[in-house]
């Protein structure tokens, strides 16, 4: 049995394979209506639980139609039906399940829930997002700049803003892709020491450059991520805008980089604020090939807990 709970919890060469089969059964299904099953049916008369604490748009899609193009059926929970560890604990809920369906997505707030669940499952659980991590993002991401830009490893990839959820799986990635990441923020919200420390520890040359346009000189890819959170109160929003309107991505910013440096965006983004529409709409934007690749490289996380 595999869980996938981090980028660094995963072996490097697993990970690999991952992007390569999520390629190749992206290329199978070039031109086909969304609801044509894949030629492989690797998930027949399998049952996946998708678990939503956290609303969302493009992971609740994306596990939900991958499932059902390889054959398997899902069942989606939200927090309300379920309310993961008020009543019954989460290890009781993860011992049902296990005992229902194959495999537990889970979309959660702290991280501490995904780890409890996994530890008493005894089917395969997938990190969908934490509050700490977002592996499955990162996954879409290697696979969408490999599309356009061939291998990542040696590339430079710089983030912009806030040393989110988002920023900490990229890290991770570095170190587990052999790339080099540069964080430009405020201090206030610089990522995790830990994530930044074993990156560096694993060969990834790993910086902190608080000016954005120094930051993104020679960068191969760009991203950034919104500066607030549905849940985040109106002060901290205010505050927010204030520490972060210095990392905006737009035309100028992008123009320090490389000229073919791509710009990612894990959306869904507030335009206008830490990026402009020109870049969302400028001809360096893969936003919309990494959303779709999150169907498609989740696909392949789940074949390789399964190991079919």
């Amino acid at each position: 049995m595999r869980h996938f709970l981090d980028i660094n919890t995963t072996d490097p060469a697993d990970l690999r394979a991952m992007i390569d089969q999520a390629r190749e059964t992206k290329a199978t299904r070039a031109g086909l209506p969304k609801g044509t099953p894949d030629r492989e049916q690797p998930l027949e008369n399998h049952l996946v639980a998708l678990i939503f604490e956290k609303p969302s748009t493009r992971t609740r899609v994306s596990f939900d139609v991958g499932v059902r193009q390889m054959g398997g059926e899902s069942i989606v929970l939200t927090g309300s039906e379920m309310q993961l560890g008020h009543g019954e604990s989460i290890a009781d809920t993860a011992r049902v399940l296990s005992r229902y369906v194959d495999m537990i997505m889970i979309r959660t707030f702290d991280e501490a829930s995904l780890l409890e669940l996994a530890e008493h499952a005894t089917v395969p659980v997938i990190n969908g997002l934490t509050n700490r991590t977002h592996p499955c993002q990162i996954m879409a991401d290697v696979l969408t700049f490999e599309e356009h830009r061939g291998p990542i490893a040696g590339r430079k990839v710089v983030w912009l803003g806030d040393g989110n959820n988002v920023a900490a799986s990229m890290i991770q990635a570095a170190g587990q892709f052999g790339f080099d990441f540069t964080f430009s923020g405020p201090e206030q919200l610089d990522p995790e020491a830990v994530f930044v420390d074993e990156a560096r520890a694993k060969g990834s040359k790993v910086e902190i450059v608080r000016d954005a346009a120094e930051a993104v000189a020679d960068a191969d890819l760009v991203v950034t991520d919104t500066w607030v959170s549905m849940h985040d109160a109106l002060s901290t929003r205010e505050r927010r805008h204030n520490q972060l309107r210095p990392y905006q991505v737009n035309a100028d910013l992008m123009a320090q980089a490389k000229p073919d440096a791509l710009f990612m965006h894990c959306l869904p983004a507030h335009r206008g604020e830490e990026v402009t529409d020109e870049v969302m709409d400028g001809p360096n934007s893969v936003i919309f090939d990494e959303a779709e690749n999150r169907l498609h490289a989740q696909k392949a996380v789940m074949r390789w807990c399964l190991g079919v």
